[in-house]
């Protein structure tokens, strides 16, 4: 059943196509066909990052987006997808940018250290978190309350790294997305993705972009955290919301793949594997 997004966060209109869709393809890029300024009509940073790999995308994989009407046209709000491969981010934010709105994740803190990459992630908003789970430079999360005070959306990875299931399903979740939405009283839309691992497999180097392939995404309806709204954010709680976030990811890649998923999920500790970082493991 469809959650209702909270009150400080709700959407001004859901009607119709949201924005324009991609750069050449239906409605202006000045704004929403609606009559609304999308996000990413103001000028930015997002405007040559996407002149430099949306023509690279576009000719190496055909991505078909179901209901992307369920992303918000504005206000904060946390995105959590599926995470299997390092090219992810790519294909979530391209989800984003296509809906009218600009991606901005929490990153790897050793990422922002990296020449050139580093100044471009800081420009774009992108947001340092370092391995131990926490902000660089402030409390864990405080960094993105900068964002939800915009009216800006967040994408949080709820399983923290590359899933280390062996079939690539949806493994344990982190805490660190309904931490979030529950403080800061965010709705989070979960989303679901398939195919991305045709061009880069999990802990592969290399991109293969000959051939186009096709990537599905579905985007779900905002999860219900009612239950927890209220209730003191100690582990138990913390833990059990994501659980359910992790339950709506995976039903949608069940609906993308066509299969059903384990019934329990990948838990890493019980594997003696890692909880973050790259585990070498069969592609």
């Amino acid at each position: 059943m469809p959650v209702p997004y909270p009150a400080a966060v709700r959407s001004s209109s859901r009607r119709g196509a949201l924005c324009s869709r991609a750069w050449g393809r239906g409605a202006s890029d000045a704004g929403c066909e609606d009559g609304r300024v999308s996000e990413r009509s103001r000028p930015s940073i997002f405007w040559f990052l996407a002149a430099a790999v949306i023509p690279v995308m576009t000719a190496s994989v055909d991505l078909r987006i179901r209901n992307a009407d369920r992303i918000p046209s504005t206000g904060a709000f946390v995105f959590a997808p599926n995470h299997y491969s390092e090219i992810d981010p790519i294909i979530t934010g391209w989800t984003l940018w296509r809906s009218g709105r600009a991606p901005r994740f929490l990153a790897k803190a050793s990422l922002f250290s990296v020449p050139v990459l580093g100044a471009i992630l800081r420009r774009s908003g992108q947001i340092p978190v370092e391995r131990s789970g926490s902000v660089r430079g402030s409390e864990p999360l405080k960094t993105a309350k900068a964002l939800v005070d915009e009216g800006r959306s967040v994408i949080i990875y709820p399983e923290g790294t590359l899933t280390r299931d062996p079939e690539l399903w949806p493994m344990r979740g982190k805490t660190g997305a309904v931490r979030m939405a529950l403080q800061y009283g965010l709705p989070v839309v979960p989303v679901a993705h398939w195919g991305a691992q045709q061009l880069m497999g999990r802990y592969s180097k290399r991109i293969t972009l000959f051939r186009r392939k096709r990537v599905d995404v579905v985007v779900g309806d905002p999860v219900d955290l009612s239950a927890f709204r209220g209730r003191s954010l100690d582990s138990a709680t913390l833990n059990e919301a994501s659980a359910v976030v992790m339950a709506a990811i995976t039903a949608l890649l069940e609906e993308l793949r066509g299969e059903t998923a384990p019934e329990k999920r990948w838990n890493p500790s019980e594997h003696n594997q890692k909880g973050t970082g790259r585990f070498e493991s069969e592609q």
